[in-house]
């Protein structure tokens, strides 16, 4: 079976640039790749292919022979994907496509750039604040347990701060390669544990590690109209990192506490208020409590019922960065029964019992579906 054209294989043009030859590929590997494709037993032939195609045309030399003289170039043993170095330069261009898929998991998405050592640990600070300190917003002072750079040897780790000499083994990469077959491995530098620098001579006060552990006190900025869950994040002010490595960061976690009579959901807040049965029943005007501390005036309309809502705009949380919008307000009324009536009060509601007015609708309503209830049963 003759081989398919290597630019067929990649999807590109011939005279496509290098970038256009590195892009269509990693994007090739990344479809065919077999662990992604477990059901489908052409792909790991695909794969091959597209690694193959890929060696030749990534190389200039090899690029050049194959434009002019086509797969005969590389018959006979002359370097193709399939000669003596080809598995050599499989196995790189595998790591590439590797490095994209996986990096994240090997370290690389919190150490930044290849090579480069890894940052400091980020850290978590729960802080629990009030209803009306998330209302109106709030500078908080919290002390931070974590590491700092070291004093004595300005975070370098060598005694009087002196410089850190690059890993021999490594050459500052912290990482070190091996060739296994099919696959590149890599792994953490024995030799300097990662760090891609070495200290002879290490600082007494820190034993080497360029930090020490030191609690901080830090004033955070809590905006108005924070909830539960909301994150706020510092950045540099996590971990100190090993010998002069960048800071992690801190994450702040609010908790706002439960309210004794306020509700909240969302930027809107809810409030229940008993309302006497005479202000119900003959409407009239109560006073209530808002999250800013302060009261307002709310009317009562003649009927109202326990359940019924009272909607006041504004009246609620601010909204997080909304731009002065806030939520709204609702009184949630509950109608009080009476206790502890006098004499006289007992007799004035019993002749208000006695004048048979039909002012109890839904319990009319309510009872006469019983009664139908109770009939069918019999039936």
């Amino acid at each position: 079976m003759s081989k398919r054209d290597y630019y067929d294989v990649l999807g590109v043009k011939r005279g496509a640039s290098a970038e256009e030859l590195k892009k269509a590929y990693r994007q090739k590997a990344k479809e065919l790749h077999p662990d992604r494709n477990k059901d489908n037993p052409e792909a790991e032939s695909a794969f091959k292919e597209v690694n193959e195609a890929y060696d030749v045309l990534k190389d200039a030399e090899k690029k050049a022979a194959y434009d002019q003289f086509g797969h005969a170039a590389f018959e006979g043993g002359m370097g193709g994907g399939g000669g003596p170095r080809g598995n050599a330069d499989f196995a790189s261009a595998f790591s590439d496509v590797f490095d994209d898929l996986f990096g994240d998991f090997m370290g690389r998405g919190r150490g930044g750039a290849r090579g480069g050592r890894p940052r400091g640990s980020d850290l978590r600070y729960n802080l629990t604040i009030s209803l009306e300190e998330a209302y109106t917003g709030k500078t908080a002072t919290i002390t931070v347990p974590g590491s700092v750079p070291c004093e004595s040897c300005d975070g370098t780790g060598s005694e009087g701060g002196a410089q850190p000499q690059s890993c021999p083994t490594c050459k500052g990469a912290g990482k070190v390669r091996a060739s296994q077959g099919f696959f590149t491995i890599e792994r953490t530098c024995p030799t300097c544990q990662g760090q891609g620098q070495i200290i002879k001579n290490p600082c007494t006060a820190c034993a080497g590690a360029g930090r020490v552990r030191k609690d901080r006190s830090l004033n955070v900025q809590i905006p108005a109209g924070v909830e539960s869950g909301t994150r706020i994040r510092l950045a540099g002010e996590g971990e100190a990192g090993m010998r002069g490595a960048p800071p992690g960061d801190l994450y702040i976690f609010i908790q706002v506490r439960e309210h004794a009579f306020f509700e909240r959901q969302g930027a809107d807040v809810y409030c229940r208020i008993p309302v006497p049965m005479v202000t119900a029943a003959l409407g009239g005007e109560i006073e209530a409590p808002t999250p800013d501390g302060g009261r307002t005036k709310v009317k009562v309309p003649a009927g109202a019922q326990s359940g019924k809502q009272l909607r006041l705009r504004g009246k609620g949380m601010p909204v997080l960065q909304g731009g002065g919008r806030s939520g709204d307000l609702y009184i949630e009324m509950q109608v009080e029964t009476p206790v502890n009536l006098t004499a006289k009060q007992k007799e004035l509601l019993r002749e208000f019992e006695a004048a048979g007015a039909d002012n109890s609708p839904d319990s009319k309503d309510f009872f006469s579906k019983v009664r139908d209830f109770w009939e069918g049963m019999k039936g």
